[in-house]
């Protein structure tokens, strides 16, 4: 048990940027040891057809690229009437090839390897994995690891063995993940992990991360807790090992004024258990008037064996499911963080797709942000309109 006290928790440092954070950042193979050359432009003339293809699928990726480009910052104000400054400086020079091939997309293959299981939350991770696959015109594979480490590594390094063009994977334990991911990038396989990760990516030499700052998430719930005039929260995981569920846990601590209790609840795969022992830790501490899970699952969970109960918590969650969007429409639980997990599957798929046919980066050596937002009742409605189709 952990009472007041934080699990270890690495932060970013918005101030280390790597070094292969550039335009060209696969550009010389000979730096990296590449096996995955820059492919060098033909000379030939492409047909109309192959033109009107290309157009295309620019114009369908356009809307996300503005999104991402809004989310990574930039001036509020408007600099469009402001000549450039002059400067004597001589252009830079760089050892990319002047000719880039835009590599056919159909001729791409992305992996995407995570702790994933065949719950709610990362079904729609993949269907937005999916979708930037279809829209892109690439094969996307799709692994899920079902919360072992172990199996991640294998596919991770089938991955490389087979050839893959890219490697989007999510980092629950980084001891065991970090070595096989630095392996595929000194292969020259651009690497983005996603969802768990954002305290690692930069040791791994990952173009970036995509997802929320978990610690950041945790810090909102205990605001949360405090404006609902809670003393005692219980943080409830169901995964141990994962860094990203402690870190959850950590920022509650941070932020919330009375005391947290962090402890392992049991896994979602089997609820009764969970919600079973759910009810004995709050039988036997009757002090506990809070509740914070830290998936959409285990927090059901709580809410249940509150009722069993007949105990009035206030309960708060992470990620979303229909029951739990239904619950905080209904009044029964207080919120929960929304990572928009949709945009953490299409993303990075997007963003390998970039880097591999026109060499861009985005990020600028920061993660790319979904989250946190929270709902609440104020906004349950139409965020379960949304779920409903699949991408929330």
């Amino acid at each position: 048990m952990y009472s007041n006290k934080t699990l270890p928790s690495l932060r970013v440092n918005p101030q280390s940027v790597p070094a292969h954070f550039s335009m060209f950042s696969r550009a010389s193979s000979s730096s990296r040891g590449s096996r995955h050359p820059p492919r060098l432009m033909r000379k030939t003339t492409p047909d109309k057809g192959e033109n009107m293809k290309t157009s295309k699928k620019l114009l369908a990726i356009l809307p996300a690229i503005a999104l991402v480009a809004a989310s990574c910052g930039g001036s509020d104000g408007d600099s469009s009437s402001e000549a450039p400054a002059e400067t004597d400086a001589a252009p830079v020079e760089t050892d990319a090839p002047e000719e880039v091939d835009q590599t056919q997309a159909g001729d791409l293959t992305f992996h995407m390897i995570t702790h994933s299981d065949d719950g709610p939350f990362w079904s729609v991770v993949q269907r937005g994995a999916d979708a930037a696959a279809e829209d892109l015109g690439v094969t996307l594979v799709w692994k899920p690891g079902v919360n072992d480490a172990q199996v991640m590594v294998q596919d991770i390094e089938a991955a490389v063995a087979e050839g893959t063009d890219g490697i989007a994977a999510s980092l629950p334990d980084p001891d065991a993940l970090v070595g096989p991911l630095q392996a595929a990038v000194g292969e020259g396989i651009p690497v983005i992990t996603l969802n768990s990760g954002a305290n690692d990516y930069q040791d791994i030499g990952a173009l970036t991360h995509v997802g929320q700052s978990e610690d950041v998430a945790g810090n909102g719930a205990g605001e949360r807790f405090n404006d609902a005039g809670a003393t005692k929260v219980l943080c409830a995981f169901q995964e141990q090992g994962n860094v990203g569920l402690e870190e959850r846990c950590n920022g509650l601590a941070e932020t919330f004024g009375g005391e947290t209790v962090i402890e392992f609840m049991g896994l979602d795969a089997d609820t009764t258990e969970q919600q079973n022992t759910i009810n004995a830790f709050l039988a036997a501490d009757p002090d506990i008037d809070g509740v914070l899970g830290v998936g959409p699952v285990i927090t059901m969970s709580a809410l249940r064996a509150a009722q069993d109960l007949g105990r009035e918590l206030t309960i708060g969650g992470f990620d979303m499911t229909p029951d739990l969007l239904g619950a905080i429409e209904a009044g029964d639980v207080a919120f929960t963080v929304d990572q928009q997990q949709y945009l953490q599957g299409y993303m990075p798929v997007l963003l390998m797709y970039l880097n591999v046919t026109n060499q861009n980066t985005l990020g600028g050596g920061l993660p790319i942000l979904t989250g946190p937002g929270f709902v609440t009742t104020d906004n349950a409605t139409a965020v379960i309109e949304l779920s409903a189709a699949g991408t929330r």
